[in-house]
């Protein structure tokens, strides 16, 4: 009997893990730590699922504290970040996202236009 309940509690547990699952950055174009000979026109921040686009999106800070994104688009389980012209300096890319299943991730990555 026991064994019966505990492979039932695995496939149960199996079964549901994906009810559980985060939205996680996957890939980021720039990547983190890259340094770049030209300035990027946006930021693409992959994820692990599809996300919710009201509740998820990025922002691109720069050296000056200047906020550097034009238009962010939330797509499947990408966001997109268009950006105004960068000039040379480090850039921090701030993200927020929540998945389907309402589970808040957030993050931060720098990345540095070369002069």
């Amino acid at each position: 009997m026991r064994i019966l309940a505990g492979l039932s509690f695995l496939a149960w547990l199996g079964a549901s893990a994906p009810c559980f699952a985060h939205a996680f950055l996957s890939h980021a174009d720039p990547a983190a730590g890259a340094r770049l000979a030209k300035a990027p026109a946006a930021i693409t921040l992959d994820f692990t699922e599809e996300l919710e686009p009201a509740f998820s999106g990025a922002s691109v800070v720069g050296p000056t504290g200047q906020e550097f994104a034009t238009a962010t688009k939330v797509e499947g389980g990408t966001i997109t970040v268009a950006l105004a012209a960068l000039k040379p300096g480090k850039y921090v890319v701030h993200w927020h996202a929540v998945s389907v299943d309402a589970h808040r991730t957030q993050g931060a990555y720098s990345f540095v236009v070369a002069p």
